[in-house]
């Protein structure tokens, strides 16, 4: 038999001091990384508006209310589309095909629109989004059950389903005099004054917001892109939050899809070609680390705002469309070595704490 030495009070309240310290030691390391994170989030707000002041100097209808809401109609699609990218990149994963994904559902629910005029705008949300969702479960799959790497997998369901587009509109324009009122009215709309882009983009923030701070669901997927194998082995079902993020990255996609069609009036094969080049640049904008596992949703939505604000501030400006996108490059070329930089800084002092 093995002789069990008695502890003395003084090795067990040794022994909860080292617990206690230890404890203190990861909320430390905890607070850094969120403090990290909200002072970068400072930095792009106070960006934002020293850019904002920059562009209502030199066009004084920047700041206009009309502007302001063009601009966040004009923004709301985006934004949509990068709650869903967040919970892809988080998982250390991408999603190359959802501009193939918007044009598909886009044009199919606008051939059927076409069809059948008296059809309601709410079943044809439901019929892009059931497309939407069918695309990102096949990509799901090859990502978590056949170990396909990401990049590849989306970027072959890329091409296959802008092949679909074209095939099922047989390269024909779905235009505006052959779609609805109500369902142009889905994007063009307004409800108590506010654009229904604007209130789709609220309402989906508020629910992702939610679903990704306050559910375990949402907590699984910080961890699945924090660390893939300590998720495992404390019994998260990695494959089970790779398949769900990806479905409601083509979810969000097929909604969006309706949305474009919507509010351009227009149904065509190259919808929203390269769009999603867009969705990851104004995430990573947001602070959503390429490497999984860091991000915050009031990031992204700055992200967005800033990006749509470029878009929507360099022609009012008479900003060439040629150095329009080579500003862009800069700026998310900044925003991703910042961002790599502070994760770098984070790291290096995170292993002093331990080390103390």
């Amino acid at each position: 038999m093995q002789s069990h030495k008695k502890r003395s009070p003084s090795d067990i309240d040794q022994s909860l001091t080292d617990k206690n310290s230890a404890g203190l030691s990861k909320l430390s390391i905890l607070r850094l990384f969120q403090n990290s994170e909200s002072f970068r989030e400072l930095g792009l707000l106070i960006f934002i508006v020293i850019l904002s002041g920059i562009f209502q100097l030199r066009n004084p209808s920047f700041l206009s209310l009309a502007n302001i809401k063009d601009l966040l109609a004009n923004t709301a699609i985006l934004s949509i589309l990068s709650v869903g990218m967040m919970m892809v990149i988080l998982t250390r994963g991408i999603d190359l095909s959802i501009g193939s994904t918007m044009a598909l559902s886009g044009m199919v629910t606008a051939l059927t629109v076409s069809a059948n005029p008296e059809i309601s705008p709410l079943l044809s949300l439901l019929e892009g989004m059931s497309i939407g969702l069918a695309a990102g479960l096949v990509i799901g799959v090859l990502i978590a059950h056949f170990n396909i790497l990401p990049i590849i997998a989306t970027l072959g369901l890329m091409n296959i389903l802008r092949g679909m587009t074209y095939l099922v509109s047989k390269g024909k324009w779905v235009s505006a005099y052959q779609m609805s009122t109500g369902f142009k009215n889905l994007s063009t709309g307004t409800t108590l004054g506010i654009n229904n882009l604007i209130i789709f983009a609220v309402l989906i923030y508020i629910l992702y917001s939610y679903f990704i701070n306050q559910t375990k669901t949402g907590r699984y997927i910080y961890a699945v892109g924090s660390s893939p194998e300590t998720a495992e082995l404390i019994g998260i079902k990695r494959k089970r939050i790779i398949l769900l993020v990806y479905s409601l990255m083509g979810l969000l996609a097929g909604l969006s899809g309706v949305l474009w069609v919507s509010k351009f009036a227009s149904a065509q094969g190259d919808t929203a070609v390269g769009y999603e080049m867009n969705v990851i640049a104004a995430t990573v904008l947001g602070g959503v680390s390429v490497s999984g596992g860091r991000g915050r949703v009031t990031g992204i939505i700055l992200g967005s705002v800033l990006f749509g604000i470029l878009a929507n501030a360099l022609p009012l400006i008479n900003i060439s469309p040629f150095w329009q996108q080579f500003i862009q490059g800069i700026v998310i070329l900044a925003a991703i070595i910042s961002n790599v930089l502070l994760q770098r800084r984070n790291e290096r002092a995170a292993l002093k704490k331990r080390a103390i």
